[in-house]
């Protein structure tokens, strides 16, 4: 007897597919759920073979469905026929997408192994859309073992540098310890981006309301504020930042402020409730490059080398870019030396140095803006080096760089 759980979230088609259950022999529904979360609460008891669920139901998400996938139950989704459906129910990780025109399928999709070719975009599909739109942008990731300052310093300052050479740039703050975007920006908003990306999301309309996300910085800047308060990332469903960041890339380029911490929550696995460290992680999955900031002195380099190791387990054979901050004279040794050891511990794009400028920190800080944005200084000018070497510009751009550093010396 195969024992079937049903989601409709009040779709028309809950009627009909309930009589196609009770019509086939040997299946039968065991309970219709009020939401996701009964869902899953019922599927943990084990009583549970499969479910149908409608795709936009809220809440279900990568992690509701990894949850359900533990229970062996399989999951059959019901949606209209899109290429928008196709895409989420791939990126959900749903086994079946059946269509609300087709529902004739179900009784087989409960019973017949997965069929992920059946929802994911064939590949004449992908190849229009790509046709369609602008090249994608590039996912930023800013991130610094525990006791590296400077990474929401580093994360402003390359969106905003992108964003004066005129790309549209999206500045995430995924930070789930101590979020401070808005507080550097002087952004006043009570309103978290990020928990309402996390809510567009589990609805399904994170695309067509992104733009409600975000604040504006300017004409090509916006920003998602992170968490209010460091306790509301149980809020952030695995899978979110990923999507946020891959809603972002489609309109430009996309820096993300993280957290310190690389390690997996094991409670994740009891609860259906994603890890606290999930949003930095994700967003070191789909990154594009990583910039991990440390310091110059010998505690951090320690923790530097160490939180190496670590992200190299995350990104094996992915290069880094190394971020030395604060960087002086008085430390005792050179930049060659400093890049000496750091280099062993991971593969290298580039290591970066920023001088130690607290008076160009602090005024960014009081007057609410980026160290690029508040004037001509020495850390300004070494962060919109470190952009251009992440993001190069166009060849006239560098060459009327290099026409004014030549006039200046």
């Amino acid at each position: 007897m195969l024992v079937v759980l049903v989601v409709a979230a009040g779709a028309v088609w809950e009627s009909a597919v309930l009589d196609l259950i009770a019509a086939r022999s040997g299946m039968v529904v065991l309970k219709r759920c009020v939401d996701v979360d009964e869902l899953l609460a019922t599927s943990s008891a084990g009583q549970a073979d499969a479910a149908v669920v409608a795709l936009d139901a809220p809440g279900l998400d990568p992690t509701a469905v990894d949850v359900l996938h533990r229970h062996q139950v399989r999951v059959v989704a019901v949606a209209a026929d899109t290429e928008g459906s196709r895409t989420r129910a791939a990126r959900t990780g749903v086994d079946v997408l059946v269509a609300d025109d087709d529902l004739d399928r179900i009784p087989d999709a409960l019973e017949t192994e997965s069929d992920p070719a059946s929802f994911e975009p064939s590949e004449v599909d992908e190849q229009e859309l790509l046709g369609d739109h602008p090249d994608p942008g590039r996912v930023i990731v800013v991130w610094g073992p525990a006791g590296a300052p400077g990474r929401t310093t580093v994360a402003t300052s390359v969106a905003a540098a992108l964003a004066r050479r005129g790309l549209r740039t999206t500045l995430v703050d995924a930070d789930p310890y101590g979020s401070a975007v808005a507080q550097h920006l002087g952004v006043l908003d009570e309103v978290s981006g990020l928990l309402s990306a996390a809510r567009l999301t589990g609805e399904g309309v994170l695309e067509a309301r992104f733009g409600s996300v975000q604040r504006s910085l300017g004409d090509r800047l916006t920003v998602v504020t992170g968490l209010p308060r460091p306790e509301r990332w149980v809020e952030v469903r695995s899978g979110v930042v990923e999507h946020l960041l891959e809603v972002a890339r489609e309109e430009g380029h996309a820096v993300v402020d993280t957290g310190f911490c690389l390690e997996d929550d094991p409670a994740g696995d009891l609860v259906a409730r994603p890890g606290r460290n999930q949003l930095t992680l994700g967003a070191l999955e789909v990154a594009d490059e990583v910039l991990v900031v440390g310091t110059a002195d010998p505690v951090g380099l320690t923790r530097l080398a160490r939180g190496l190791v670590d992200l190299r387990e995350r990104r094996p054979g992915a290069p880094v870019r190394i971020v030395v901050n604060r960087m002086r004279s008085t430390l005792g040794w050179s930049e060659r030396e400093i890049t000496g050891m750091v280099e062993g511990f991971a593969r290298l794009a580039g290591v970066h140095f920023l001088p130690d400028d607290r008076d160009a920190a602090d005024r960014a800080l009081a007057t609410g803006t980026s160290v690029a944005d508040a004037g001509d200084s020495d850390l300004a000018r070494a962060l919109v080096a470190l952009t251009d070497a992440v993001v190069p510009p166009p060849a006239a751009h560098r060459r009327r760089r290099h026409g004014l550093l030549t006039r200046r010396r």
